[in-house]
């Protein structure tokens, strides 16, 4: 575990996060999970309020239950660990009314799942997010109160198989430049190993390009920090 939290940062983790396809049957230190668990309490939350809970599930009688109440979901039966995130919609709902009880809740465990992913990733985990629940028969399952709401289930192990990393639509696609219409351009001049920059080419264009370079030709000395470094040198 120490040569991969010494290798990776969060960009790392981002950028290299693939989807399970298979989990391996191969068990978790709870030390993982507590440091997982730990990165997520972080996230924000609508006046922070920090209304999630995390259920830990390893039994497999639990397990399978799980995974029928979310569309027989096999990542969530074959996974040494299930996280299933839960909201305390009766907190939010009193400090933020409706509006709280049913978007910013939703909101922050999203945000707080996001970062339980990334920090299983930099701890070399494999992690699956589940949102297509039964919520009622989860509550049932996991004997939670009225006020809970179950919003996913995030399935953890080490991957036996996972997909390719997707394609992404490029950033400059889908953000525009003070109100939508107008398109936020950055342009950066760059042409790697020349005494000068020379060529302007789309920031994004120039990450993918590097990205790419880097995993096919030393993969395993791929860090987005020295990365960066060269992007600003």
């Amino acid at each position: 575990m120490k040569v991969l939290l010494d290798r990776m940062n969060v960009f790392d983790a981002i950028t290299t996060r693939k989807k399970v396809v298979k989990f391996k049957d191969t068990a978790i230190d709870d030390k993982l999970i507590g440091v997982m668990l730990y990165a997520a309490t972080h996230a924000h939350s609508a006046g922070e309020q920090q209304e999630w809970h995390f259920i830990i599930v390893r039994d497999e009688k639990t397990k399978k239950k799980l995974s029928e109440a979310s569309l027989h979901n096999p990542l969530v039966k074959s996974a040494p660990v299930d996280i299933v995130i839960c909201a305390d919609v009766g907190k939010m709902g009193r400090r933020f009314d409706k509006r709280g009880e049913v978007f910013y809740s939703v909101q922050d465990t999203a945000a707080a799942s996001m970062i339980l992913m990334i920090a299983a990733t930099n701890l070399g985990l494999d992690s699956a997010w589940v949102s297509s629940l039964d919520e009622e028969w989860v509550k049932d399952v996991l004997n939670l109160p009225d006020n809970f709401r179950p919003v996913a289930i995030l399935a953890v192990g080490y991957s036996q198989e996972k997909e390719s990393l997707q394609e992404r639509i490029p950033f400059d696609n889908i953000s525009w430049n003070e109100k939508y219409g107008k398109k936020y351009d950055i342009s950066y001049i760059f042409q790697p190993g020349a005494k000068k920059d020379v060529e302007l080419k789309p920031m994004g264009n120039i990450i993918e390009d590097a990205i790419k370079k880097y995993r096919e030709e030393e993969y395993r000395g791929f860090s987005f920090r020295n990365f960066l470094k060269k992007i600003f040198r």
